[in-house]
């Protein structure tokens, strides 16, 4: 699809499409469900009859079954209208839409991202997203070098023009950057007490397409299934059922450190997934969650924070860290006995013991 021109904003996105020579005489809410590959064939017709889909240039006013033609231009107006909001216990939660910036010059923003943020644009996340934030501010296109979940906090590093987004990006691809993740767990009976310890498990997801696809699967180090990864645990504190710590993932698999940790009798606070089950993450998709499966999970969101990354720069290394985020300061200080100060000076204590053994 020719993408004529677009514009994200915090409250309104646009975007200019072109017909293309086979999409002659395709129906309107086809052609728009190409782009919108993420909403439902009912959505995107009502998007077309509220007037929020337009053929440029047609009088009056379009129906979904209206015919496009090859060179026309379609115009898409999306509006914040809350359906990006997110909600815990029946209430909406106020989320922090103002990144902390943690370092910037002239090529690079470097940020802690707020949960629930999106990296950048993607499906029906289009404005509380960390690319978007700092293209309004700056008024040119901001990059995303890498990427966290939008439930995953911490350090999240932009690019201000292409060539650097290019040169950053490839330390990462060629795993030369190395990540420290904070989290707080729920301890079981699979959780043997070590301070220090190593998953090896490999990972996949299923084969099928569907819902599941979002949940990944682990199977043994000596497997022919999966891919290969692996992570790193330091314990911090230990507060009755509640442990908090540090991982260090070295590969770079989806919900790696959420898988690794759960197979170690560690599941994080707040997963619905790996604390809870499939089931129950999707009654919490579909705001349907129980009040005993509140219960279990505590939080709104997975106790996942990204805390700091070692990171090629300017021919040398920077390091960068982050602050624990206010929801998981909130309930460590409603939850355990640990002052925030002694836990920040543990945490960063094991971040530079990391890095230096790293760097040997």
């Amino acid at each position: 699809m020719s993408i004529v021109k677009k514009h994200f904003g915090t409250e309104v996105y646009t975007a200019t499409y072109e017909v293309e020579e086979e999409q002659e005489s395709m129906r309107l809410d086809q052609f728009m469900q190409i782009y919108l590959s993420s909403w439902s064939r009912q959505n995107v017709k009502k998007k077309i009859t509220d007037g929020s889909i337009i053929i440029e240039g047609r009088p009056g006013k379009q129906r979904p079954s209206t015919l496009v033609h090859y060179k026309e231009h379609i115009t898409i107006v999306i509006k914040d209208d809350g359906h990006e909001d997110e909600f815990w216990d029946g209430e909406k939660l106020e989320l922090d839409k103002s990144p902390e910036i943690v370092f910037e010059d002239d090529e690079l923003i470097v940020i802690s991202k707020p949960p629930y943020m999106s990296t950048h644009p993607t499906g029906k996340h289009l404005f509380n997203c960390a690319t978007v934030v700092y293209e309004n501010r700056d008024g040119k296109t901001i990059h995303s070098v890498h990427r966290l979940d939008r439930e995953t906090s911490g350090i999240l590093v932009l690019g201000k023009n292409p060539k650097i987004s290019n040169i950053m990006g490839e330390h990462f691809i060629n795993d030369r950057v190395r990540k420290c993740y904070f989290f707080i767990a729920i301890a079981n009976d699979e959780y043997n007490g070590d301070m220090e310890f190593e998953s090896n498990e490999r990972l996949g997801s299923f084969e099928k397409r569907g819902l599941k696809r979002v949940l990944i699967l682990h199977y043994p180090e000596d497997s022919t299934e999966g891919k290969h990864a692996r992570t790193l645990f330091k314990v911090v504190h230990r507060e009755g059922k509640y442990v908090m710590g540090l991982a260090f993932p070295q590969t770079g698999r989806q919900h790696q450190i959420r898988v690794h940790a759960m197979v170690r009798g560690l599941p994080l606070l707040g997963d619905k997934l790996y604390l809870g089950n499939f089931k129950m993450f999707q009654r919490f998709k579909d705001l349907l969650a129980s009040t005993e499966d509140h219960e279990l999970m505590q939080i709104s969101r997975h106790a996942l924070h990204a805390i700091s990354i070692k990171i090629p720069y300017k021919n040398g290394e920077r390091i960068f860290k982050s602050h624990i985020p206010k929801d998981l300061e909130h309930w460590l200080v409603t939850h355990t006995s640990i002052s925030m100060d002694d836990l920040h000076e543990r945490l960063f204590a094991g971040i530079d013991d990391y890095f230096n053994r790293d760097s040997k």
